[in-house]
């Protein structure tokens, strides 16, 4: 199963208890006030709302919340208590990953509220009936004993919820930093790899230019004093001054072809980037360079940010298990594709960095296509020199 939000997992927990505890009233045990089959439709309607806040976007979400909630307080006021307050604690669990904690306080009051009135129901049902409530407990006076259990049952669901809606959100904003820290952790390998470069571009500089300006300007210096001395008469030390010319010219040249590779020597573009990629937790990342790919400084710096801001999107957004990279040579010039198996989106609205990626192929002759329909996807291409 493609996990499609990270909190996906506990959503299903959340479903499986909700069913477990429903069960005996889905059978006909639970002392329904309502229709069996309301009461399984209400059922229905509370595990669509929960499958809606698993899969849905942020709209929809909010949708499904609702009918979850809504959906709960009637089933738990249509039937014996029982544990059927459960259903209430997975509601305030639930709205830490839907709505601001601020929203999810008013639910667990809400919801307290329903565990008074459910309480209250069941009391004067029982009375009704002739049917024994359930005994007070001891310290309770007689005369209280109706209204000490309906305190008593809300306080306690109160606090489970209130525990369970800490604990959720605990849970998150730790999930939420490790995120951040691997984020900054790719942003961190990635402005090394550049600024290693760098250095080793402004290093074969230094070296081109001292071979340019030393052994340049002796060979030049050679060659003129050869040539000049090819005007000396004597067939023998022509020979000789010819060779020696012939020679001198050959190490100009091999010279000058040094300084030439030096100068756009590329870098070890796949090594940059699988020190990138082995740092990110949680996310499986594969890269592969072919063997004819040719990438100068500025290139290998726009693939280095690309890598860095697809791996920052898988992590933050697409809630992918994995990331392949690759960089292929193409007639039309190197190619950069990376795809993940995350959850894509239809319309993909370019932030800041993906507006900037685009910006920076641009800039070297080329462009760049994002397409979020399965999967996300992001092709960059920059034309061959």
């Amino acid at each position: 199963m493609r996990r499609l939000r990270t909190e996906a997992w506990a959503d299903i927990v959340m479903l499986a208890v909700a069913c477990g505890v429903a069960l005996p009233a889905l059978l006909g045990y639970g002392g329904l006030r309502v229709p069996q089959a309301a009461w399984a439709a209400m059922f229905v309607a509370f595990g669509a709302g929960t499958v809606t806040v698993m899969l849905a976007g942020r709209c929809m979400q909010l949708i499904g919340f609702s009918v979850c909630v809504a959906a709960a307080w009637a089933m738990v006021l249509t039937a014996s208590p029982g544990l059927l307050p459960i259903l209430l604690v997975v509601t305030a669990a639930m709205s830490a990953y839907v709505v601001p904690i601020w929203v999810g306080l008013l639910v667990v009051m809400v919801n307290t509220c329903v565990v008074a009135l459910s309480a209250a129901l069941e009391i004067t049902r029982s009375s009704s009936s002739g049917m024994p409530s359930s005994p007070a407990p001891p310290a309770v006076p007689a005369a209280l004993a109706p209204s000490a259990a309906v305190a008593l049952a809300a306080t306690f669901y109160l606090l489970i919820q209130l525990a369970t809606l800490l604990s959720t959100l605990t849970l998150l904003r730790e999930q939420r930093l490790r995120e951040e820290l691997a984020v900054a952790n790719t942003e961190l390998r990635a402005s090394n790899e550049l600024l290693a470069e760098s250095a080793r571009a402004a290093e074969r500089l230094r070296i081109s230019r001292d071979l340019h300006d030393l052994l340049g300007h002796q060979l030049t210096a050679l060659t003129l004093q050869l040539e000049t001395a090819r005007q000396v008469e004597g067939a023998a030390v022509q020979r000789h001054v010819d060779t020696a010319d012939a020679i001198a010219r050959e190490l100009l040249r091999d010279v000058r072809a040094t300084v030439s590779r030096l100068r756009v020597q590329a870098p070890d573009l796949e090594r940059a980037l699988r020190r990138i990629a082995d740092a990110v937790p949680g996310i499986r990342v594969l890269v592969n360079v072919a063997a004819g790919v040719r990438a100068d400084e500025q290139v290998s710096a726009a693939f280095v940010r690309a890598t860095q801001e697809v791996i920052t999107n898988a992590v933050r957004h697409s809630s992918a298990r994995e990331l392949r990279i690759e960089i292929a040579a193409e007639a039309s010039g190197t190619v950069f594709e990376a795809i993940d198996d995350g959850v894509g989106a239809a319309l993909p609205v370019l932030g800041n960095g993906l507006s900037g990626l685009r910006e920076r192929f641009g800039e070297l002759g080329g462009s760049l296509e994002i397409d979020g329909s399965s999967g996300f996807r992001v092709v960059g291409t920059v034309p061959a020199v």
